[in-house]
């Protein structure tokens, strides 16, 4: 990888704003589509562009990464650090514009505690005094979350939380009007009248399959620092055709490039080429309820065996990190990132193949002989399929089994994974806030997000210590204890560490992209 990649991944991404024209329009490639752009329900990455665009909570992340006043002008935090008040603009509206209140946050949380509602990242909220005991029986309504008034929203933790203010821009925190949810609950996401938010941007046409179009939102309160009338996402599901699309001219900046194309992008000088460090791991999820996947040994001798430099470095062609954990670095916690001095868990960034060998032999299948058929399930994207296709050949050369490859596009493949049928699963997950927690709750007992299916009540009770301590220390040192518990058992295998590579065309200004690999496009301008 160039030595010029390797800087850009060390500098921040906010392309400075210069003279540039008032107005245009600006077309970004995405290569996947959601099924939903609801804000409270959505957990797809997919989905960011559209809601981060259109909806905005109490709070927001600037370039920086400090939390910013949003919808909310100010906020208290009582002495015990339990009770938050947030004080509402006067000027808050909805893209219809009515004004945003109070009320609506308190809907919006409440909905997500709905269970019918089926959001997905419904724990994120149990932090709120009632909130886990609403989600369990409708009939004890004693969510500390109140209107005060019209603009003055106050919620209660049952304790004390260190992280709150970093967990609020996530999307789940996000109001939602409740009249268009309530006239078309399954549909109000897929139609521009009922799409009502209050970010930026709206959506004026949802062309599905092919590109989700937006215009500027003129009754967002901050209506006069947005620039862009037009912002269009145009679906490509092929990275190179995408790439070719940027550099035909056809597009203004894409997601993703080709993993080929990196060591070319990133030599070259003014094509727009961007490297971002984000919080993501990419892995795969062995399913310990099926054979031979319930068997420790089985699964960590397939993850032994996968050679992950040689995946990063040759097949993908990228500057991503191997991954020897769940957790990736860039995450500090108590003065600390989360990964100085932590344990390997066996695994290494190169194969340790005699030792993947002795263990799949102790489950009985030495040299492979005898092992079941197993099928290796994946959404249809070409990089994945590639990466999966190279561990695919490292089994059968290191291990002597055979693996099949099952790829299917994601609307089909992921409520497949979400009902645990498989017996290994392409997934991964990015950061939905700035904290090891993000990670680390998901394979928690009753998560919707736990796609394993593993459970282990030592591990749901570090983690619940872990949010409550009031020692950054304690916490730490439980969620370390939780992540080993989840990697000495193997349930996932992990491949990397990843970075954002993407293009975005030098004229455009003012764009940037987070490490929790949400596009911003309100302070974009052309200089063209």
């Amino acid at each position: 990888m160039s030595r010029k990649l390797m800087l850009l991944l060390s500098t921040a991404l906010a392309l400075g704003a210069g003279p540039a024209l008032a107005g245009g329009e600006l077309t970004y490639v995405v290569n996947n589509e959601s099924a939903t752009f609801d804000p409270g329900t959505s957990a797809e990455t997919f989905a960011l562009p559209v809601i981060g665009s259109t909806f905005e909570g109490l709070v927001k992340f600037g370039p920086d990464g400090a939390v910013l006043p949003a919808v909310a002008k100010s906020w208290d935090v009582s002495a015990d650090g339990l009770t938050y008040t947030f004080h509402l603009r006067d000027d808050a509206k909805w893209s219809d514009g009515k004004p945003v209140t109070a009320g609506d946050f308190v809907y919006a949380w409440k909905r997500v505690l709905t269970p019918a509602t089926g959001a997905k990242n419904a724990p994120m909220l149990y932090v709120i005094k009632g909130a886990e005991e609403f989600f369990a029986d409708q009939k004890k309504d004693e969510v500390a979350v109140r209107a005060v008034d019209d603009h003055t929203f106050e919620f209660t933790l049952k304790a004390p939380l260190a992280y709150m203010m970093q967990l609020l821009p996530f999307q789940i925190f996000d109001p939602v009007r409740k009249d268009m949810v309530e006239a078309s609950p399954e549909g109000w996401t897929r139609d521009p009248k009922t799409f009502i938010g209050n970010g930026p941007f709206k959506v004026s046409e949802f062309n599905f399959g092919k590109s989700t179009v937006l215009e500027k939102n003129a009754d967002y309160y901050d209506a006069a620092k947005v620039s862009l009338d037009k912002l269009t996402f145009r679906l490509i599901a092929d990275p190179a055709t995408a790439l070719a699309a940027y550099e035909a001219g056809d597009v203004d900046g894409i997601e993703a490039v080709p993993g080929p194309e990196l060591p070319r992008l990133s030599s070259e000088d003014g094509n727009g080429f961007l490297a971002i460090p984000a919080l993501g791991t990419t892995f795969a999820h062995f399913n310990p309820a099926v054979k031979p996947f319930d068997d420790v040994r089985v699964r960590k001798a397939l993850a032994e065996a996968i050679d992950r430099q040689n995946l990063i470095e040759f097949v993908m062609q990228t500057a991503d990190q191997p991954a020897l954990g769940l957790v990736p670095p860039g995450i500090n916690v108590a003065g600390q990132d989360f990964r100085t001095g932590t344990s390997d868990f066996g695994l290494a960034p190169t194969a340790k193949i005699e030792d993947a060998k002795k263990l799949l032999a102790e489950a009985g299948y030495p040299d492979g002989k005898g092992f079941p058929e197993t099928v290796y399930v994946t959404y249809s994207t070409p990089a994945i399929q590639k990466q999966i296709e190279a561990v695919q050949q490292m089994w059968k050369q290191n291990l002597g089994i055979d693996v099949k490859i099952q790829a299917s596009e994601w609307q089909v493949y992921y409520p497949e994974v979400q009902k645990i049928k498989y017996q290994i699963a392409q997934m991964g997950w990015g950061a939905d806030y700035p904290h090891p927690m993000t990670f680390l709750d998901i394979f928690t007992s009753d998560s919707p997000n736990n796609l394993s299916g593993w459970k282990n009540p030592e591990y749901d009770k570090l983690i619940a210590e872990a949010k409550v301590t009031q020692d950054p220390a304690k916490s730490l040192d439980d969620m370390r204890k939780a992540e080993a518990l989840v990697m000495n058992d193997m349930v996932i295998l992990p491949f990397y560490y990843r970075n954002t590579y993407m293009m975005m065309k030098p004229y455009v200004k003012g764009f940037w992209r987070s490490s929790l690999n949400q596009p911003y496009f309100d302070a974009v301008t052309l200089e063209k």
